[in-house]
């Protein structure tokens, strides 16, 4: 299944592409994320829960970013296990097009399932990735916007 689609965000291109690849910015928008570390340069670990349909999985999965085209574009690689609920993976091309001082970001995923989940059926499947990417980007768009911030660390303090 591929879905495509774009947004525009009120930010300039690099601070698009920053954001994006922030990984305080992807957690707090990546729905079910319980936990996002970058184990490299461009690996990431991932916890994700995520209900679809009559399945509730928790996925531990890798994701790899691809940032040669950087800032005009980039992309995205990943996979997740769900134990017996089975697999899911995928990928994403990002163009981000600067346009009077806010960004087009436009792009394109595709993503396959495995074992019960791709017992579900193709419709359901389609339908729930969809809904998981209309969340993701509405929620990158509120935090680029300033109406959702960062949660900021706590200061330790040395007195």
């Amino acid at each position: 299944m591929e879905i495509k689609d774009k947004i525009t965000i009120p930010q300039s291109r690099d601070r698009v592409f920053e954001a994006l690849n922030d990984v305080a910015v992807l957690k707090l928008c990546i729905p079910g994320c319980e936990e996002l570390e970058r184990v490299g340069q461009n690996d990431l670990v991932a916890k994700v829960t995520l209900k679809i349909g009559p399945v509730k999985a928790r996925f531990g999965g890798r994701v790899k970013l691809d940032p040669s085209l950087a800032p005009n574009a980039f992309s995205l690689s990943g996979e997740g296990d769900g134990g017996i609920a089975g697999f899911a993976k995928g990928g994403a091309d990002v163009t981000l097009i600067e346009n009077d001082g806010q960004t087009i970001l436009r792009y394109s995923a595709k993503a396959e399932t495995g074992g019960k989940l791709a017992q579900l059926g193709a419709r359901l499947i389609a339908s729930t990735a969809k809904k998981l990417s209309k969340l993701f980007f509405e929620k990158f768009l509120k935090v680029m916007s300033g109406k959702i911030q960062l949660e900021e660390k706590p200061r330790v303090s040395m007195s």
